[in-house]
């Protein structure tokens, strides 16, 4: 019984804490981290394989843009993982034939206004994941890394696992 009580305590709290919050002040914008894949070139082998390349490089990123607590750590573990990234899109164009190879790197670049699954991202400066496939001149595929809007639905199949720290928290506090 002292745990429910302690449980109920800590939902009022929680609820309280969100009531005041929300007349206090809008909620600031989300920090997004973008990811761009681009061909290189307009051809049709170029652009086929650059869907290969972005599925096995969001297969790659999924656990690295789950585990990221804020947009900062995503671009940390990002800039880790570059050669890793460079390796998983030379392992697709090699097996398809492609003789040039594949640049990575996380870098500020200047966007114009896109709309991705209903969230509009205005004109502006994003930080970015930028994989170059060959000299990159052709068209780009791109999602948002952080928070991981590329990583959930058709994107990535059925494999994605939500994960909610609170509930988490109140799972482990009731095994004790």
């Amino acid at each position: 019984m002292k745990k429910y009580c302690i449980l109920f305590g800590l939902l009022f709290i929680i609820i309280l804490t969100v009531a005041v919050t929300a007349q206090k002040s809008p909620a600031p914008e989300p920090e997004y981290l973008r990811m761009h894949v681009r061909a290189n070139s307009n051809s049709a082998e170029d652009q086929a394989v650059k869907y290969e390349v972005k599925e096995a490089i969001v297969e790659f990123l999924m656990p690295v843009a789950a585990s990221a607590d804020d947009k900062e750590e995503a671009i940390a573990l990002l800039r880790a993982r570059l050669p890793e990234i460079e390796e998983v899109a030379d392992g697709v164009l090699a097996e398809n034939g492609f003789s040039y190879t594949a640049r990575a790197s996380v870098r500020e670049e200047e966007f114009p206004t896109r709309v991705y699954e209903g969230v509009t991202l205005e004109a502006g400066v994003y930080d970015a994941l930028i994989v170059e496939l060959g000299t990159g001149k052709g068209d780009n595929w791109w999602c948002v890394i952080y928070p991981p809007l590329c990583f959930s639905g058709e994107a990535t199949g059925n494999n994605v696992q939500y994960r909610s720290r609170i509930w988490e928290i109140i799972r482990n506090f009731f095994s004790d």
